[in-house]
Formats: structure tokens, C-alpha cells, sequence
């Protein structure tokens, strides 16, 4: 355990619902999804799915003396940067703690593999002797370029990693974080993930059918698979007490590792069961004490099943629970802080939000999955990030208990 609890200061989030908390929380309680039909790759060769992109990504380059950190992956970190005051925020922290002592760390499952996709092929189209050298591969497809683009553009000296655990990926830096602050490593974290839209993960998920032709439709009886989506989130951890009533802090998070198959998750779902559990245990609480679950939630067939199998053995059948992709899409990488910015605005707002899509629960199901949006106040809130490998996190945000 810390010696004081870890609150979240400032969290920020860009994703298909919009750029910033607003446009996030708006959407949620409209109902109104970033899904669109895809129009990522070119004419002629789009798969028949639907996608969670980011507005305006293109029109924001990356210049100046960052310039060769320009990618899409980067720039869409640089317009979470830029949005609810989070650069401004961060910069009060350095002068509370130095800014060798604010740590950073990153999630994401490609980093700016799509930098290197477009290197490929234009080296191809040009009949070049090499990449060309206008491709920057340390500061764009490196897994470190992240963190790297993150400290440099905002003055962090500190302790930096990138994790890389795929869909699990940046609910697993608030685990390092809560480690990093205990041990004296840091007395602030900046933590959040980036994934960005390619043609590997779409043409990737597409070779294991897995994706939906039409907008994902998680926990549904006749749900097809996932729509993959792009995101960036921010959060800034600080190990202290504050007398705000409305403080969201980290209360608890747990790991676990199936161990088990690359792609499928334990049919019994015996490393999400450990991963939420432990997370309980330590927060210190029961089952009863959870107000709200952000489900994984993808929408393939295998996922769901087995996430409402071992939601409903922890937790039974009580606690409302559902997915928010349908909204952003699977961010892979990026799932985990986009789901915890969500939780985060469920706890400010007091809302939880329906399961989007949703027409027919699978009637296989145990756990309270929402059909319905209800505003109610809650004081805490499980967030569940299952990837690819077993690697399963996750987190209990809440009220200081």
C-alpha cells in the first residue's frame, strides 16, 4: 500500500466520441457513437467494417523542433496534450516535485507502426535503394517513442517505460505507477497510452475473423466481432490527500496472466477472475462495494462469454456493468485510459452508461449488463482491460476510503 491515497489530478482523452472530456461525456449520454463505416484505408480496398477514427488527426502535424516525432500516433498524444487543460496541469506538478520527479509511462500495442507501413510503401512506389530518409524510426515506430515524445513535450525528466501488453496495455501503467510511488522512484506519474489506426491491426484482426461489419455490438446474443478504434489518454497521478469532495483516486488494480493461448482468453476465465479480485483486495473491498464495470467488452463471441463468466463469480449478478466500445471502438492499447477516463466522468457525473448496440443480451449471460443509461451517484468504479496472451489488469477508481 501507498502512504497516502493516489488521485487522479487531471485526466484527458481524444477518441472517435471527440477531442477532450466534454465531447467524451456528451456522447456517452446521448448515445451517440464515433463508430463510422471505414474509410481509413483507399478506395477499393477498404474491408467491409466499421471504425472508431479520430477527427482532424491529419491536419495536426507535429513541427518544430519535435517535427521528427511526427506520426500519426504522436499526433494524436499531442491533441490529448492540448486538451482539458492537462499540458497546464502538468506544468504545476513540475513546480510542486521537479520535473525529474513525475515519472512517465506509456501503454500502447503498436506505437507508430503505421509511420512504418507508409515508409514501406513508398520505398516500394519509388523503387528506392531503403527507407527513405524522411522516416524516423526511433521517434515514430520505437515502442520508447511514445514516452520519448510525451517528456519532451512537456519538460519531464523523470523515470519513463513504455508498457507493452496489447489491449491490456494502459490499464497496466496504473499498476507501475501505484509501484513507482510507493517505492520513492517518483512522487508524480503521468500515465495514458496511444494506438493509432493501421492497416496491420485492421488487416490483422480481419485474418482472424474477428471484425464486425457492422458497429460492434458487445454482450449481444448475435454480436460479429469487434470494431477497432484509435484513442490517446492522458492521467496525472499524485500521491496525496485533498479535502475535494468530488477527488477520483486510484483505489486498487490487479494483474494476472492466463498464460493459456496467444488470441483466446481461459474458457473459464480464470486470470480475469484473479485480475479483479486482486484489485478488490487491494482496495479493500467487497464485491458489494463496487457501484459500476466498465467491462473488456470487444464484441467477439469468445471475449464476452467468458468475461460474463467470471464477472458473474465475482461479483454475481448485481452490479450493473457494461461495455463502452461501441462508442470508440476497441482502442487496443489505448483501451485501458480511454475506459478509465470513462470511469472517471461516471464517478464526476454519477452516470452509468448503457451498452450501446446492445439489442438482445445473450441469454447465456449472468452479470447485470445495462441496457439503459441511469444517473445515480456512485463511489466506485472497476475497469477491466483483457489482452491478447492472457495479459489481464484491472483497476478500482473511486472515492478515498
Amino acid at each position: 500500500m501507498t502512504s497516502a491515497p493516489i488521485a487522479l489530478t487531471a485526466v484527458t482523452t481524444v477518441n472517435a466520441m471527440g477531442a477532450g472530456l466534454r465531447d467524451t461525456f456528451a456522447a456517452l449520454r446521448s448515445g451517440r457513437s464515433g463508430l463510422r463505416p471505414n474509410d481509413f484505408e483507399a478506395p477499393g480496398r477498404r474491408l467491409e467494417t466499421y471504425i472508431g477514427r479520430v477527427p482532424d488527426v491529419e491536419a495536426t502535424a507535429i513541427v518544430g523542433d519535435l517535427a521528427a516525432f511526427d506520426c500519426r500516433n504522436n499526433r494524436l498524444a499531442q491533441m490529448a496534450l492540448d486538451c482539458d487543460g492537462f499540458t497546464a496541469a502538468v506544468q504545476r506538478a513540475i513546480g510542486r516535485y521537479g520535473a525529474d520527479r513525475i515519472a512517465v509511462i506509456m501503454g500502447s500495442s503498436t506505437s507508430g507502426v503505421g509511420a512504418c507501413e507508409d515508409a514501406y510503401r513508398q520505398w516500394v512506389e519509388e523503387k528506392g535503394d531503403g527507407l527513405p530518409d524522411s522516416f524516423h524510426f526511433d521517434e515514430t515506430h520505437d515502442f520508447y517513442a511514445l514516452p520519448r515524445f510525451v517528456s519532451a513535450r512537456l519538460g519531464l525528466s523523470g523515470p519513463s517505460t513504455t508498457v507493452s501488453a496489447a489491449c491490456a496495455s494502459s490499464s497496466k501503467v496504473f499498476a507501475d505507477a501505484w509501484q513507482w510511488i510507493a517505492s520513492g522512484l517518483c512522487d508524480a506519474a503521468l500515465v495514458g497510452g496511444v494506438d493509432s489506426l493501421c492497416r496491420m491491426t485492421l488487416r490483422g484482426f480481419n485474418a482472424l475473423e474477428l471484425l464486425a461489419r457492422t458497429p460492434c455490438q458487445p454482450n449481444d446474443a448475435d454480436r460479429g466481432g469487434l470494431s477497432i478504434g484509435e484513442a490517446a489518454g492522458f492521467a496525472l497521478l499524485e500521491r496525496h490527500t485533498t479535502s475535494d469532495k468530488d477527488a477520483v483516486f486510484l483505489l486498487g488494480y490487479g494483474e494476472s496472466s492466463d498464460a493459456y493461448h496467444m488470441s483466446s482468453p481461459h474458457p473459464e476465465g480464470k486470470g480475469a477472475i484473479l485480475a479483479m479480485e486482486a484489485a478488490l483486495a487491494r482496495a479493500g473491498l467487497a464485491p458489494s462495494d463496487i457501484d459500476y464495470i466498465n467491462l473488456h467488452g470487444t464484441g467477439t463471441r469468445s471475449n464476452d462469454a467468458v468475461e460474463d463468466a467470471a464477472v458473474a463469480q465475482v461479483f454475481g449478478g448485481k452490479v450493473p456493468a457494461s461495455s463502452t466500445k461501441g462508442w470508440s471502438g476497441h482502442c487496443l492499447g489505448a483501451a485501458g485510459i480511454t475506459e478509465a477516463v470513462i470511469a472517471y466522468l461516471c464517478l464526476r457525473e454519477g452516470f452509468i452508461p448503457e451498452n450501446l448496440n446492445l439489442r438482445r443480451l445473450d441469454p447465456a449471460f449472468r452479470s447485470n449488463v445495462q441496457r439503459e443509461a441511469q444517473s445515480l451517484p456512485l463511489s466506485r468504479v472497476l475497469s477491466n482491460s483483457f489482452g491478447f496472451g492472457g495479459s489481464n489488469c484491472s483497476i478500482v477508481l473511486g472515492r478515498a476510503v
